[in-house]
């Protein structure tokens, strides 16, 4: 079986995650989503204040050699035990996700684009943007919503962290992409990648 991987990168807020659900949404359980997030290193041991002060919008932050290895496993047609994290504890959690092989393996990330081993291994590479007041206001709501955070530690780690690394790291990655999309929502976009994506599933059939 032949396997197609695409990257898809994107600054914090700019509608990667959108873009990448929207698929997911449309084939199911026909294609295999990872996320880089559930990569990040195991803090176990390190204090909780500690761990809120890490730099989690820097490339070593992630344990990338674990997803190399689970893509290469799942390009050889094996299952893998994909980690999960935990965003309110800062640590990875010791649950686990069960991902089976697929024809189509969709990989989200702010920085999956960033790495060359990566990029390498990514049939096509798709790099979402948008304005920088819409991604910290988007940034603000999911981290109080979604992950529990606190609006004075969100705009403390944003501006700390996020902002300036966006710049050193995730934005220069855009001249990578075979695809730049200016919204996660973006018609034309989704549906340049769906029928993409519907050629591949339809091949071997």
């Amino acid at each position: 079986m032949k396997t197609v991987i695409i990257g898809i990168a994107g600054g914090t807020g700019s509608g990667k995650s959108t873009f990448t659900n929207r698929l997911k949404e449309e084939f199911g359980g026909d294609v295999t989503v990872l996320y880089h997030d559930n990569y990040y290193r195991v803090q176990d041991g390190v204090p909780f204040e500690v761990r809120k002060k890490v730099n989690y919008d820097h490339p070593d932050a992630f344990e990338t050699e674990l997803l190399l290895k689970q893509l290469e496993e799942l390009k050889e047609g094996k299952t893998v035990l994909c980690p999960v994290y935990d965003y309110s504890q800062h640590n990875r959690s010791k649950e686990v996700t069960v991902v089976e092989p697929k024809k189509v393996i969709l990989v989200e990330g702010i920085l999956v684009l960033a790495d060359p081993r990566l990029r390498d291994l990514f049939d096509v590479k798709i790099y979402v943007e948008a304005d920088a007041d819409e991604r910290i206001l988007r940034r603000v709501i999911r981290d109080v919503k979604e992950r529990g955070r606190d609006i004075e530690g969100v705009v403390d780690q944003y501006l700390t962290t996020v902002k300036p690394m966006h710049y050193l790291y995730v934005e220069p990655t855009r001249t990578t992409a075979d695809l730049v999309i200016n919204s996660g929502r973006n018609p034309v976009a989704f549906e340049i990648v769906r029928d993409y994506i519907r050629g591949i599933l339809k091949e071997d059939e």
